[in-house]
Parts: structure tokens; sequence; C-alpha cells
């Protein structure tokens, strides 16, 4: 197996660009570990060649948010004929966007915060009516297709309502405002085996008092804590992981994901599927793998050779 040629593509043009790099420099370091030939592929218009360069037996996407995990990179590998780690087209189109994967996980049974939904086109006195009108002010303001909570709004007043939906909607034509539940934030991580999907250990991510899990606590060291095992009673650490699996199989994931949710109280409600996780040093996806029994090393390795057997 260590052979096989590896291409890991990352970086381009997307608000989370520089999170790819930073993600891919781990993983190729892992890689070296395992493999003789890994190769860093640039996402820009000369990645064609770059590939046909390379000639990999697997190809490793580290990207976040479109177009490397919305379906579009994937719909190319494919074509290419490359094997490649991660969700096929669909299921990473259907995981990207927040309000298909909403109606799919109400659709499998599971739990999901109260949503309205918002067009720019409409404008953003319509869209500011309509929420208030739907949700109230105390509500969350998504872009529909973005990662890493980039353009995410908490929103306390009226006034913060219209800046953040005339904030998102610089990130995308259609958003995703939910009503705001305060409680503890959870993320499950899953993996595919050749029986099925194993979930990860339950982590919580803990920020600083006055903040949440932003962009910046996300990816700056010692911005979040990771405590894994969450301390939970164990009925609803059961619960979690079902959850995550069943949301992982609804939208027909493959190879890995990983599912945030929030708990208040005993409720607990899912966030959205992330198909292709951080693997930065401050990520959770592979704090749940060595807490599963795999270092990242070995992770990475996994994923190559599985999907190579493909």
């Amino acid at each position: 197996m260590n052979q096989l040629r590896i291409a890991v593509i990352n970086g381009g043009d997307s608000a989370e660009a520089e999170v790819s790099r930073s993600s891919a420099r781990g993983v190729i370091t892992a890689l070296k570990e395992n493999f003789d030939t890994v190769v860093s592929v640039e996402l820009d218009a000369n990645v064609t060649t770059a590939l046909a360069d390379c000639q990999p037996d697997v190809v490793f996407p580290i990207l976040h948010g479109p177009p490397g995990e919305d379906g579009t990179l994937q719909g190319f590998l494919e074509i290419l004929g490359y094997s490649y780690v991660g969700s096929d087209v669909h299921s990473s189109a259907f995981a990207m966007d927040k309000i298909i994967a909403k109606q799919v996980f109400r659709d499998a049974g599971l739990s999901v915060a109260g949503q309205v939904v918002v067009n720019r086109n409409d404008g953003v006195a319509d869209a500011v009516a309509r929420v208030s009108r739907d949700l109230g002010e105390y509500v969350v303001v998504k872009p529909a297709c973005q990662g890493s909570a980039i353009g995410v709004t908490l929103i306390d007043n009226v006034n913060q309502l219209h800046e953040g939906i005339e904030e998102a909607f610089t990130y995308d034509q259609r958003l995703l405002v939910e009503e705001r539940i305060d409680g503890r934030e959870i993320t499950v991580g899953v993996i595919d085996t050749d029986t099925g999907t194993d979930p990860f250990q339950v982590i919580e991510i803990t920020t600083p008092d006055g903040t949440w899990y932003d962009f910046d606590h996300r990816y700056t060291a010692g911005g979040s804590e990771h405590l894994m095992p969450a301390e939970l009673p164990a009925e609803q650490t059961s619960e979690l992981q079902r959850a995550a699996v069943s949301a992982h199989q609804a939208l027909g994931c493959r190879d890995l994901s990983r599912a945030d949710f929030v708990i208040q109280d005993e409720a607990i409600y899912l966030l959205e599927v992330n198909t292709l996780p951080g693997m930065t040093p401050t990520s959770l996806y592979p704090d749940g793998a060595r807490g599963y029994g795999l270092d990242f090393p070995d992770l990475v390795k996994y994923l190559v050779v599985r999907a190579a057997a493909r």
C-alpha cells in the first residue's frame, strides 16, 4: 500500500481556503508516514494538469465550503475517473446546503430547530419582517451553503437582525434563519467500516464566557476546549451517537462525517453534518478518531486505503 500515489487537493479561492491549506499540511505530513508519494495540489485553473502529472491512485480532498465540499469537485473527479476520499456528489451537495439537509433530517425523524428561509431577491426588509413575525428576534442567521460558521450571526434584536441578514447575503443568495437555542455545543464524528457506520465518542465544545464556536474560536489555538467524552447521561450519549449515524446515513454520506448538535436541558437539536470535517491541529474530527483508537496517521491511511479499494 505504500506504493499508492496520493494527491491532496487544497486551497482554492473560497472563504475557507487558508483553513484548507492548514488542514492539508497536517494531512500530507501524516500520509508521508505510510506512503511514498504524496503531492499537494492547489485547487486552481491548473488542477487538471496537476492531477494528470501526478497520476494519483487516490485523491484526498482537504477543502471546506464550495466548490470543494458541495459536490462540484466530487463530480469533476468522477468525470476524470479518480478515486477519492469522502462523500459522493449527491451527498456532498445535500449536506452542504443547510436548507436541504434539514429537510432530510426531518424526514429521518431527527430533531431540528425551527426555521425561516429567506432569499436575497426578496430584499433585506422583507426578510427581517418574515423572521420577526415567524421566529422573533432571538435567532441565528446562516448562509445556506457556507461552512466554518462563516457569515453566521447570533441575533438579539431587530437592529442586529437587519445587519446580520445583510451581511449573510454577501455570502449566499439564500439564508437559513433558525430559532436561537442556548445550550451545550456538541459534536459527534462517525466513520464507515466494512460492517456499517461507527460513531466516535461525544465531544463537548466550550469557549470563553460570552463567546461561541465561531470561525476564530474554531481555528485559533486555545480558542476552544474539547471535552471528550462529554459529561452527559449514558442515555443522552447513546442518543447523540445514534443521531450522528442516522444523519450520516440519511444524507448518503461516505467514509466520514461529523454531526454538530446543541443540547438544551434534555432536548437534542441536530444543526448540520460536515462531510469533510476539519483536519487542523485544533480540529474536532481527529480528536474523535483518537478516542476511537485511530491516531492521525492511521486515520488518514485508513481513509486512503478505503478509497483505493473502490
